[in-house]
């Protein structure tokens, strides 16, 4: 079954799945929007309750229902200045240090991070010998991404590319998943060297936003697509830890990557499998 599950991944028209949910998505459809949102609740086991709009009515499109807001105070962040925090609800899928430029997807599966950054040599080497982490946002989760610690936007790059599921089936048996995936890459400028925070789209993700740019809607095509940002001065855009970086319309999956000597090590629970809480512990970081 799980053989099947994939094989039909690689012959279905991802795209176009993707673009048609997207339209729903978008649309206030009134009952109906409310019926599957109600539906999606129950689905998923969503807990309503920490959501700052508890009922299903409240939200005009299931857009709005995917990206809501949670209540004021649910998921404070970390104050110690040498934590970096989670960036979003999920589950760890991977982490752990990029070695010789290749990071670690599943057993028998890696792609290397100047893939995954949209073929930029320079940008990678940024990251040669760092740390990365992936976290996989399922379905029920919160689905806003916050900063884990403060930083200056530089480049962001839309790579475009397939739409395979992100879940942990797919991860484990399709080669080089979150490298040839379509997906948004931003890179700051940190007190501990540069971040990059990746956000990969799947199935059926309607789209990606970021603070900065709302829709990432480049033309169509295989281009990759760059945008450099100034660092300093009154247009440079610097975000705060815990500020809201971006957020995706239906889920996916964060991929971190953190310089050489940027971390000491990854906070006490926070290995595969575990689940994250934005705003908790996730690295102690090298200040120096």
């Amino acid at each position: 079954m799980d053989s099947l599950k994939i094989a039909l991944q690689y012959i279905m028209p991802k795209h176009f799945l993707s673009r048609l949910v997207g339209k729903f998505a978008a649309a206030e459809a009134g009952a109906l929007t409310t019926a599957f949102i109600k539906w999606f609740i129950k689905q998923y086991k969503i807990d309503m309750s920490e959501a700052a709009k508890s009922e299903p009515e409240a939200y005009k499109t299931f857009n709005a229902f995917f990206t809501r807001e949670l209540k004021d105070g649910l998921r404070p962040i970390n104050d110690q200045h040498d934590i970096m925090a989670h960036p979003v609800d999920g589950a760890v899928s991977q982490c752990g240090p990029i070695e010789a430029g290749n990071i670690f997807q599943a057993k028998g599966h890696s792609y290397t991070s100047q893939a995954l950054l949209g073929g930029d040599k320079a940008d990678a080497d940024r990251f040669d010998k760092g740390d990365f982490a992936t976290i996989y946002l399922a379905p029920k989760d919160y689905h806003r991404i916050h900063m884990p610690i403060k930083g200056t936007l530089s480049k962001m790059t839309y790579v475009p590319g397939d739409l395979f599921s992100v879940n942990p089936l797919t991860a484990q048996n399709v080669p080089g998943l979150f490298a040839r995936n379509e997906r948004v890459v931003a890179i700051f400028e940190t007190e501990v060297g540069p971040l990059a925070m990746v956000l990969v789209g799947a199935t059926i993700v309607a789209s990606i936003e970021t603070v900065w740019a709302g829709t990432v809607t480049p033309p169509g095509g295989k281009q990759v697509f760059s945008w450099d940002y100034p660092t300093t001065g009154p247009d440079a855009l610097t975000l705060e830890k815990g500020a809201e970086m971006g957020r995706f319309k239906l889920g996916s999956t964060v991929v971190m990557l953190f310089a050489e000597d940027a971390l000491s090590d990854f906070a006490q629970g926070v290995e595969p499998g575990e689940t994250t809480r934005m705003g908790q512990a996730f690295a102690h970081l090298n200040i120096k």
